[in-house]
């Protein structure tokens, strides 16, 4: 075997702690700093992998003038309602989270249930949300 095969990665202290700071969030506090790269600093997840991608400048008008139509929508929970309990069961089964993870997103509304999803998708989650209890709203 090669020596480099064979070597071990040495990270520094502050990268050993912020990873083990990262490893500790919740499913919430970790989507919560998703979203923070990408709406302060412009940084989101690359598709299918773990890699980091910057967004790249805004349109400076150099368009033709014809509006973006919407193809991604989110769907917000804004309210549980009084049957909570119900509505923390629909979002672990349109999420597939936990029952601490589903608890705590309901219980932090407004919180986003699903993200970039289809129109038809958007429209039957909000739907299931509401039938057990929930004020939704689609962005």
């Amino acid at each position: 075997m090669s020596e480099e095969a064979t070597a071990t990665v040495e990270f520094s202290d502050a990268a050993k702690e912020l990873g083990e700071t990262i490893i500790s969030l919740s499913l919430k506090e970790a989507k919560e700093v998703s979203d923070y790269l990408e709406e302060v600093h412009g940084i989101k997840p690359a598709a299918g992998g773990g890699a980091v991608m910057m967004a790249g400048p805004a349109d400076a008008g150099g368009g033709d003038g014809a509006d973006e139509v919407q193809t991604e929508f989110d769907v917000v929970l804004e309210s549980f309602g009084e049957k909570k309990i119900g509505v923390i069961k629909e979002v672990r089964a349109l999420t597939s989270l936990g029952l601490k993870e589903a608890k705590e997103l309901v219980e932090g509304v407004p919180s986003k249930v699903k993200e970039g999803v289809s129109q038809e998708d958007a429209d039957a989650a909000k739907a299931k949300l509401e039938e057990a209890g929930a004020t939704v709203s689609i962005k």
